[in-house]
């Protein structure tokens, strides 16, 4: 009898710190355990793709997920290669506030920085 192991996909896409520790405390705030952050693309915006960001609950199939030091980030197949490298952030600052996304495979970006080509 031979074991498998079983490994997660992962993926590229770093969540910092700070964007962590900012995602714990809206969790807490819901008073939510069960949720992981989605971060994907999908067809849309002023530059042809656009960012989608929100908490789910869902795994899908195919999901690639990864841990930041109890935040997990779930990325679907599809965005995979879209996100590759990319990561998320927070700003808290006078001129923005939100997480910001900065993603190296982005060609180029309208001017709200909600969707890219």
């Amino acid at each position: 009898m031979t074991e498998q192991a079983t490994t997660e996909k992962t993926h590229g896409v770093i969540l910092t710190d700070v964007a962590a520790t900012k995602v714990k405390s809206l969790l807490e705030q819901e008073g939510r355990d069960d949720l992981r952050l989605r971060v994907g693309v999908q067809p849309g915006g002023c530059s042809g793709l656009i960012y989608q960001l929100y908490f789910d609950e869902r795994t899908l199939d195919g999901d690639l997920v990864r841990d930041f030091g109890g935040v997990e980030v779930v990325v679907d197949r599809m965005s995979s290669p879209y996100l590759e490298g990319a990561t998320i952030d927070f700003a808290d600052s006078i001129e923005k506030q939100g997480f910001t996304i900065d993603n190296p495979n982005a060609g180029s970006s309208c001017a709200c920085g909600d969707s890219f080509s």
